[in-house]
């Protein structure tokens, strides 16, 4: 274990881990009532109660990891908006505890990025992961770290509200009963075996009992490249979403040719109105920042889901294993229509350096840039 690497968390150890997941502030009366003291108000012709901005881009989210960095040196970058930090060692030195600490990163975002975040403390990542996802309002929720108290927090949790169960897992254990995490952590981890298999069932058997053996550790941002699309509304209708993810790839495959780089990976985010996520990647059959390959990926990610009537809160793009474009290679085709979509989308990219990324945009997608 290296000094900068936290070890897991024991039984009945105090909270001192953050989960800090940033967003665009939404105000309204009642927020800005409960707005920490010294943060910025609406300013004028902002009218309370408007609804999510945009989210958070690269550069913001940098200097956010920085702010953390501020306060502790441990501090795991979790793209495109969220971050763990370890202040078990700056306890002593701000003479606070890690609400306190974390109140303090909330003042420090709201004063200088005008950005908002849901933080959770507790004595490890999965708790503190599972704290913050509690409301959808913006502020800091603290589990204890005694036995106890992590037993009455994880009491009625369903299997989805632990961090890495998904809806097939949940299905196999709604099947025998176990529909909380308690009935969960009650059963024999034999009899769980044979439901799950013997590595997801000692996973999860430990995430139900708030046990988390994986360290907090510090790294520099994913080489990723991410944006999101928040919708006003909770969106049902996938036409709508479609035309979200149109733009995310046209934003991302234009930032990637910007930057000179291209992605082995593309990853697509759901978020859900009961703040419960979906995530799923594919690997690209080359790499690339071709902006219909990404959007077909998009496409079929997003279909692959299956999502009939559920209820959308935002939807995020994010290109992974990013390498640069002058050492990948690119197979040639005799295809006349693909050498001519890469024709048109040098002549976009031209035109948005020449008079702004909103120059050209897709027809479908929506207005965001």
């Amino acid at each position: 274990m290296t000094p900068r690497q936290t070890p897991p968390a024991r039984s009945g150890e105090q909270p001192h881990v953050l989960y800090v997941r940033f967003h665009p502030v939404e105000y309204s009366v009642e927020r800005a009532a409960e707005a920490p003291s010294g943060a910025p108000r609406p300013g004028p012709g902002r009218a309370p109660g408007i609804g999510p901005g945009p989210g958070i881009d690269a550069d913001t989210y940098e200097g956010l990891l920085a702010l953390l960095a501020e306060v502790t040196p441990v501090v795991e970058a979790i793209p495109p908006d969220a971050a763990l930090a370890d202040v078990a060692g700056a306890l002593r030195y701000f003479d606070r505890d890690a609400a306190g600490l974390a109140e303090i990163v909330r003042v420090r975002a709201l004063a200088r990025y005008g950005v908002d975040c849901s933080v959770g403390v507790a004595a490890n990542p999965l708790l503190a992961r599972m704290a913050a996802a509690q409301d959808a309002r913006s502020a800091v929720r603290t589990v204890p770290g005694d036995p106890d108290a992590v037993a009455a927090f994880l009491a009625d949790k369903p299997p989805t509200a632990l961090p890495g169960v998904g809806q097939a897992t949940a299905r196999a254990l709604h099947s025998y009963g176990l529909d909380s995490a308690a009935r969960i952590a009650a059963v024999p981890l034999p009899t769980l075996r044979r439901i799950l298999g013997p590595s997801t069932a000692r996973r999860v058997h430990d995430w139900a009992r708030g046990i988390d053996p994986v360290p907090v550790t510090p790294n520099a941002p994913a080489r990723s490249m991410g944006a999101e699309h928040r919708f006003g509304h909770d969106e049902l209708d996938p036409e709508r979403r479609c035309r979200a993810l149109l733009t995310l790839a046209d934003r991302l495959g234009s930032r990637l040719r910007t930057s000179g780089q291209v992605a082995r990976v593309l990853t697509l985010t759901v978020r859900y109105a009961d703040r419960s996520t979906t995530t799923r990647s594919r690997t690209l059959a080359e790499p690339t920042a071709h902006t219909p390959t990404l959007t077909a990926t998009a496409y079929a990610l997003h279909a692959a889901l299956g999502l009939q009537r559920a209820r959308v809160r935002s939807l995020a793009l994010r290109a992974e294993g990013l390498t640069a474009a002058d050492q990948a290679s690119h197979q040639l085709t005799f295809d006349p229509a693909d050498d001519k979509a890469r024709r048109i989308e040098a002549a976009v990219d031209r035109a948005r350096a020449r008079f702004g990324d909103r120059a050209v945009r897709p027809a479908g997608g929506f207005d965001t840039w």
